[in-house]
């Protein structure tokens, strides 16, 4: 099974710039996507998600995050956010229960500039990890999305200059840590520990991308008891049309 993951960006922009096309060659059989700033009425989903369930978490503030997922398979049961008002106006958890485990698809908020935000994230990361983990407790269970982080200095470009920078803060960053350690793996970490310059996000500034100083803070992450079931991971910079570029997996 090929799961994709991707922060496009605006998914109405994306449309425009070669989605379909990567779609069609990928054939996932789940693509999840953040920040689709769109809800499922105001977009012209292409043929290449033709034969997909659709599944959409929008935010209330009209053009603002939110997420979708596309599976070829019917899920059991599919919800929304976290059950809290205070986290779930901004359309940015969609959970999705199938036969042998469970998905959910993230988008993190941004601890944004000074940190103004970090508070929020932090008290949101605690909930996210609660929720993930009582979800482990019934079936193998699968996230992935923008988590907004950079767990290590080998993930983002220039470490030293950002140490405070959101996305890159201490907190943030054990915040994360305490995610994995509550018996998650970071499955291209899992399969590539070492390898450095590998990022799924680049600021629009400075040319950033072609000279690929950017950030990896896309995750797909699974139950530590069932890595094993992933064959591979993956990120794919070659694919435009976002400052993001997809993450996937492989597993069976």
């Amino acid at each position: 099974m090929r799961l994709i993951s991707w922060n496009v960006n605006g998914l109405r922009a994306v449309l425009g710039k070669g989605f379909a096309d990567f779609v069609a060659a990928e054939s996932p059989d789940i693509l999840c996507l953040q920040e689709t700033k769109a809800r499922p009425e105001q977009v012209p989903l292409p043929g290449a998600l033709d034969g997909y369930h659709a599944f959409w978490n929008s935010a209330e503030k009209p053009g603002y995050s939110g997420v979708a997922v596309f599976s070829r398979e019917a899920p059991l049961e599919v919800s929304m956010g976290f059950g809290m008002d205070e986290h779930d106006r901004e359309g940015r958890v969609l959970t999705l229960e199938f036969s042998e485990f469970i998905l959910v698809n993230v988008y993190t908020p941004n601890a944004q500039d000074e940190l103004r935000r970090l508070d929020y994230r932090l008290r949101w990361d605690e909930v996210f990890r609660a929720h993930v983990t009582a979800c482990a407790r019934r079936k193998p269970l699968v996230f992935c999305g923008d988590l907004n982080v950079a767990h290590r200095e080998i993930d983002l470009a220039r470490p030293k200059e950002n140490r405070r920078s959101p996305g890159f803060s201490d907190e943030e960053r054990e915040s994360f840590g305490k995610l994995l350690d509550a018996g998650f793996t970071d499955t291209f970490r899992h399969f590539h520990p070492d390898i450095a310059g590998a990022y799924s996000w680049w600021s629009y500034r400075g040319g950033a991308r072609g000279r690929n100083v950017g950030w990896r803070i896309d995750y797909v992450g699974i139950s530590s008891a069932h890595v094993d079931r992933i064959r591979s991971a993956d990120i794919l910079p070659h694919v435009h049309g976002s400052d993001h570029c997809p993450v996937g997996v492989v597993w069976g």
